[in-house]
Formats: structure tokens, sequence, C-alpha cells
């Protein structure tokens, strides 16, 4: 059996060596890809994915048929190893087991009976097949052998242990054993059985026949098994290649022309977000331009409502006094209706002069965020005689004028609100900012506004209404909010990324 084991390990020899021969297909094949100019976008290491899907599978492949190809062959040597070795125990077991029975009772053969066997051996039909004999006692001792040297000597048992438990045992013999110098020196490829001889009243193991068959046929017929065993294990694995790669480079070249899309798409995306972007700007800088004309206008009309209707207004009441005096001195006092028209254009000429001086934007670019704030709550307490709380956090000391000019004008009107519709109760102006964000609110502590109140506003004075600080402020890329609830004051707050 250990001989056996041996010629086993022997032949599964092949397997690394298919091994690295698929290893070295690889290396060449990989080789020969890095030198291609043509190779897909997708290509890693110069193969592309369905040429590295292959290499993978051709690896793992081939190993695992080497592997099956390595035990079929392994398993019909050993087939047709035992088949011949059962096949040939029974011929012998015909021919020495009459010869042995007298084992059973004496421990040598009797000159009768190894005459009998030289005859036996000599003859021609067998010396065909049978290169030579021996007969093992049970304790090892050869006690009759075609090499007359090993007679009555003793050697190891494990050769002989299957037989002795009954077992037919077959290797093809590497004749590498002491008692085995005759048999190498024939130089033909032999195969050794181990057949028990038992007695004929007891059919108890009375001895061990082992016989040296000849090995020229057999290992031809296993070797043709053998090439048909490798040729159906490559057939099978082209053929499970073929598929694959046939797949694989279907579904890559999907890859490839779906990537290439999504490539042409990126593209095309890029191209529209910086059309886009520069659209943004555009209309960020005609926003800020608007903001400039806009305020321009604002100061114009403020001017001119303080140069023109306001001037004339004055006019009219210093000849009204004028006039008064007159006609005091010609009727006495002036009468209800003189104290009428001269308290109304008092009135026109006040609000007028209000009008114009909310219109009238002060030079902001020249204050940073925090003095602004304050200059627009100290000109609405001069103005109001109320009171502001003030809680301004740390500001960037700069920001763009438009911005500067939206900031101004939020507060300013939310400050206004608070002072019509809350009486200046609770007023506070609050600004922070962190993480990039600016934040300015304007609170009260009046009674609120209704849910979903309308954002609009009287048109006295400066006041602009909600809705046109809401439109200020979102069009400046800001976020606007009102908190408010009858009963519990307003807060407004705008919101800017800088």
């Amino acid at each position: 059996m250990a001989k056996n084991e041996k010629v086993q390990s022997n032949s599964a020899t092949s397997g690394p060596v298919a091994a690295r021969t698929l290893v070295g297909g690889a290396r060449h094949s990989r080789q020969e890809n890095r030198g291609r100019p043509d190779l897909p976008h997708g290509a890693s290491h110069g193969m592309s994915r369905s040429t590295q899907f292959l290499v993978a599978a051709a690896l793992t492949l081939g190993l695992t048929m080497t592997f099956v190809g390595n035990l079929v062959s392994a398993r019909v040597q050993s087939a047709a190893l035992q088949s011949a070795a059962e096949a040939g125990a029974l011929y012998m077991e015909a021919f020495l087991e009459p010869y042995v029975q007298e084992l059973s009772s004496t421990a040598t053969l009797s000159p009768q009976s190894t005459r009998a066997l030289d005859q036996l051996t000599r003859s021609p039909s067998l010396r065909r097949h049978v290169a030579s004999v021996k007969i093992w006692r049970t304790d090892g001792t050869v006690a009759y052998s075609t090499d007359k040297s090993i007679t009555h000597r003793s050697f190891p048992m494990d050769e002989i242990a299957g037989a002795l438990a009954g077992r037919v045992v077959t290797a093809l013999e590497d004749l590498e054993q002491e008692e085995n110098d005759f048999e190498r020196s024939l130089a033909i490829p032999l195969y050794e059985i181990y057949a028990p001889l038992r007695a004929a009243d007891s059919g108890k193991v009375v001895a061990v026949g082992e016989f040296y068959e000849r090995a020229d046929g057999l290992e031809k017929e296993i070797g043709r098994v053998r090439r048909q065993v490798w040729l159906v294990v490559g057939t099978a694995t082209l053929a499970m290649l073929g598929l694959i790669y046939f797949f694989v480079r279907r579904g890559d070249r999907i890859i490839q022309h779906q990537r290439m899309a999504l490539n042409a798409r990126v593209i095309a995306q890029a191209r529209l977000h910086r059309k886009n972007a520069k659209l943004q700007k555009r209309i960020t800088n005609a926003t800020h331009e608007f903001w400039k004309i806009n305020e321009l206008t604002l100061r114009r009309l403020g001017a001119d409502l303080h140069d023109g209707p306001a001037q004339l207004l004055t006019l009219i009441l210093i000849r009204l006094d004028d006039l008064a005096e007159q006609l005091g001195a010609a009727h006495g006092t002036p009468g209800e209706e003189y104290e009428t028209i001269r308290g109304a254009a008092q009135d026109a000429l006040r609000e007028i002069r209000d009008i114009s001086r909310g219109l009238a934007l002060p030079e902001v670019n020249d204050l940073t965020l925090h003095e602004e704030l304050q200059l627009a709550a100290q000109r609405h307490m001069q103005r109001t005689s109320t009171a502001v709380e003030l809680a301004l956090a740390p500001l960037p000391p700069s920001a763009p004028l438009p911005l500067k000019i939206c900031i101004y004008r939020f507060v300013q009107e939310c400050l206004n609100n608070a002072f019509r519709h809350a009486d200046g109760a609770g007023q506070m102006l609050a600004a922070s900012y962190g993480n990039g964000l600016l934040s300015v609110q304007v609170s009260d502590r009046g009674p609120g506004m209704p849910a979903r109140a309308p954002e609009v506003g009287g048109g006295d004075n400066a006041r602009l209404g909600l809705a046109g600080l809401r439109y200020r402020v979102e069009s400046l890329g800001g976020f606007f909010t009102i908190d408010s609830q009858p009963g519990q004051g307003t807060t407004v707050k705008a919101q800017f990324r800088l």
C-alpha cells in the first residue's frame, strides 16, 4: 500500500506543472496587452475587464480542472491496477495454493513442491506475463522465490500486511527494496500483486503469494485512458472559458458604451453648469446694479421732495402767516378756517420731510456692518423717541454695498413697523454671524399679526411693506422669515450666506 501511495503522489505532480504553465500563459497575455495601444479606457494595468476576467477564470478553471484530471487519472490507474491484480490473483491462487498447503503444518516447502514451482514459473506461457514469483510465510520469511538468493530470508512485513489480512494488494513497483534485486536486473516495468493463500480445510491464510507481472501493456492502456481523460477535461475547460469570455466581453462592451454615454452626459452637464454659473453671476451683478440704481432713485426722490414740495409748503406757511397779520390788522383774529388750512399745511410739510429723510440713505459704504446697524437704530430712536435694545455679536468687518443697503432698509422698515403697530414696545435689533451665515432680526412685543397675514403694508413714509422686504432680501440670495402670533409679538429675520 505504501508503494501504491507513492505512485499516486508521483502521478499528481503534473498538477503544479500545469498550474505553472497557466500562470506563465497569463503573464505572457498580460505583457502582450500592455503593449497594445488600442485598449479601451476601462483597461487596468494594460488589460480590459474581459481579459482580466478571462485570466482569472483561466487560473481558477485551470487549477480546478487540473485537480479533477489528476484525480480521475489516479482513480483510473488505481481501478486498472486493482482489476488486473484481482484477475492475476485468482489465476495465481489456482496454481500456488496446492503447493502451500503443507505450510499450515511445516515451516518450509518440501523439495518436491519447490521443484514443481520452479517448473511452473519456467513455463513459457507464464513467463510471458509473470516475471518473478515469491511465497511469503506469515512471519515475513520468504519460503519460495524465483531469485534463490533470498529464499529463507526474513524481510519487513509491511508489504504483506494487507494480504495477510485477506486482501489482494497491488501497486506499480518501484523496485527499491532489498528483496527486489532480481526484479531490478530485468529492467522492465513491473507491477506487483500480493494475494492471500489459504488452507483448503480451514480457509486460514497460511502464506502470501507475491508475483511481478509485466506492466508494458497496462501502462499503455493507462496512458491511453489518461490522455482521453485530459482531452475531455481540456475540451470542457476551453469550452467553458470560451463561453465565459463571450458573455464577459459582451458585458464589457455594454459597460464601455454606457460609460462613454455617461461621460458625454457628464461633459454636457459640466458645460450646462458653467453656463448656469455665468448666468447666475450676470443675474447677481444685474441685481446689485438694480439696487444701486434704486437707491439713487430713492435718494433723488427724497432730495426732490425736500427741495420741491417741502419748500413750496414752507413758502405757503410763510405767506399764510403774512396773510394772517394783514387780516388781523384789518378784521381782527383769523377765523377757524385759517387755522385748519395752516394745520393741514404743517402736517403735509412734516410728512414730506419724514419721507425725504427715510428715502435719503446715509453713506453706508464707509461703515462696518456693526456701525451701520447702530446708526439705523440711533436714527429710529431720534425720530420716534423710543428705545431700541441692541444685541450685536461680532460681525464681519466688510460686506458688499448692495448687502449693506439691503440690511439698512430691512432694519429701517422693520423698526418703523414695530413703532407703528406695536407703539415701539420691546423693540430689539439682534445680529450674529457664524459658519458663513449672517443673521439680522428685529422683534417687538406688540399685538402680533394674525395667521397668514398678507405681506403688504401701507404707503406712508418710506415703508416698502413686508412683501417688498421679502423681495429685497431674496433678490440677494437671502432667506426671509416672519414669526408672529396674535398677542405674542413679531420677529422678522433675514439671513445671508456670505
